[in-house]
């Protein structure tokens, strides 16, 4: 069967996409990191090894492996051999407190890791590896170097078939305190993504540069429609914006998808403008407020289609906005694709009429199939309908204007999302709270011009206790991943809060922006 009759199927997978552009262009590139390529046949050939390896080792169909490193092509490999051995990728944040790493590898319940050097130092302070075995990506001295685990050149699989409701990953949408979120990803997701993206026009001749990130579902969504394709995906092990476009400019890049606080740092670049970006044809964004001004700013600068999706990691409805074909919207993130059904509903999961204010709900083929061991959030995170249709709560605020486009208003729990990655102030707040020298506090985020958004901590310090700005800050960046770090502290007498004791956090934003401080 060919690729294209092959897409035409109600459901297939990844794997074989892969192993079919490998019978149909075997040279043609598929990944390019730094100054080495590889071809489809090279990548169908590894990913055998790796699955052989797999049922080597004892993994079966449904089981889970962890994958936790910067990006490289060792990565890819691990990922799509593992997914050919019909075992669900874990993909956990490289840059996580030690703690919180430790905590969603044992919620995984995976029983083996493929890390770097970096990992394993982190892991390395807890007692993770005396639960796991460990493959070190880059050959470093932890664990079994990744080509020495690999089964030998030439090792085939044992075919396995692999059903549309399969686990395909799991990502993790939090993890300082508590217990983490694993969003479970089902094949019959990603296949339908791949349908999905199809509109962006991905095809052998593309050439897609990713530059974020493989851990993250947005980074999913960029990857793996292209690879399904069979294009050429330029990788970037850390996002740099000259070296972008450098890159950009090097292989004639046709896509790429990133967050909106990438976008302002490649605008921001001296000589912006002399770089080539002509061969652009679409530019996608996602995961975080993306500001109308930094829109028409892209649109008027850097050649090429410029589309927002908006959505959930756990899946449900997901609108686009295609901002060249409406200028006048830029506001908004666009309306839902075919087949999407988004809906508002209030507080207490009434359907509200068109135009309300409300929480957005969706149904979509992309939908996630639970939190990994946690049924009570499970339910918490879905509405039904009358009919019993079965919907995601997005927990964002919002109505649909006149013309079916999506305006945000709020995003419920005061979610901060910074440089792309969703931060839980409840998280940070239960962390300071364990200082000695912390009566109380609460935490929200404020504007910054390098992250979009960016965390500060409004703080009691108990009487007499002499607590800094850089104590406190200093003493935390250790107990929160990287992303989550406070950028400030503000020493406050009280919280503003409401009748029933709820801190107004709103209060606190425009305290802020009076202070005149910024980040």
């Amino acid at each position: 069967m060919s690729v294209e009759d092959y897409l035409k199927e109600e459901f297939g997978t990844l794997s074989h996409l892969i192993a079919l552009h490998a019978a149909e262009q075997p040279d043609h590139v598929a990944l390019v990191l730094d100054d080495r390529s590889v071809t489809y046949a090279e990548l169908d050939a590894v990913a055998d090894r790796v699955a052989a390896a797999m049922q080597r080792d004892g993994f079966r169909r449904g089981d889970f492996v962890a994958i936790s490193s910067k990006n490289s092509l060792a990565y890819v490999f691990a990922m799509v051999g593992s997914l050919r051995a019909g075992v669900g990728v874990a993909l956990l944040a490289p840059d996580m407190a030690a703690e919180n790493l430790a905590r969603m590898l044992a919620d995984s319940d995976a029983p083996q890791i493929f890390l770097d050097d970096a990992v394993a130092q982190i892991l390395g302070t807890t007692d993770a590896f005396e639960r796991v075995r460990v493959v070190a990506l880059d050959g470093s001295a932890h664990g079994k170097p990744f080509a020495e685990w690999l089964a030998p050149v030439g090792a085939r699989p044992e075919p396995v078939t692999v059903g549309p409701k399969d686990p395909f990953n799991i990502i993790y949408s939090s993890g300082t305190t508590g217990t983490p979120k694993g969003i479970v990803l089902p094949h019959d997701f990603r296949w339908a993504q791949f349908q999905m993206f199809k509109g962006l026009g991905y095809s052998p001749d593309t050439v897609a540069m990713v530059s974020i990130p493989l851990y993250s579902n947005m980074t999913l969504s960029s990857f793996l429609p292209p690879l399904a394709m069979g294009g050429k995906i330029v990788l970037m092990a850390k996002f740099d914006a000259r070296r972008y476009l450098e890159l950009a400019e090097e292989h004639r890049v046709t896509h790429s998808m990133m967050v909106p606080v990438q976008f302002q740092r490649i605008m921001d670049v001296e000589g912006f403008e002399r770089y080539d970006l002509s061969s652009f044809e679409v530019k996608s964004c996602g995961s975080a407020h993306f500001a109308a001004e930094l829109k028409a700013r892209i649109l008027a600068h850097w050649p090429g289609e410029l589309v927002e999706f908006y959505g959930m990691t756990e899946g449900g409805g997901v609108c686009r906005l295609d901002a060249r074909l409406n200028p006048g919207k830029l506001h908004t993130v666009g309306h839902p694709l075919v087949g999407h059904d988004m809906r508002v509903i209030d507080e207490d999961g009434n359907e509200l009429p068109p135009g309300s204010v409300g929480e957005i709900v969706g149904n979509s083929p992309t939908m996630m199939v639970c939190y990994h061991k946690l049924p009570e959030k499970t339910r918490e995170a879905e509405w039904f309908d009358a009919a019993g249709k079965r919907f995601i709560r997005t927990g964002d605020v919002g109505r649909f204007d006149e013309d079916g486009f999506l305006v945000l208003m709020d995003r419920r729990k005061d979610m901060i999302i910074s440089g792309g990655f969703n931060i839980y102030p409840s998280d940070l707040e239960t962390v300071l709270r364990e200082h000695p020298k912390v009566a109380d506090v609460a935490v929200t985020g404020v504007p910054s011009a390098r992250w979009g958004e960016t965390p500060v901590a409004f703080v009691i310090a108990e009487p007499g206790s002499g607590l800094t700005e850089e104590e406190l800050m200093g003493w935390s960046s250790g107990k929160v991943n990287k992303a989550q770090r406070i950028a400030a502290v503000e020493f406050v007498e009280d919280l503003p809060r409401n009748g029933i004791g709820k801190v107004l956090k709103a209060a606190l934003k425009e305290r802020w922006a009076a202070s005149g401080r910024s980040l």
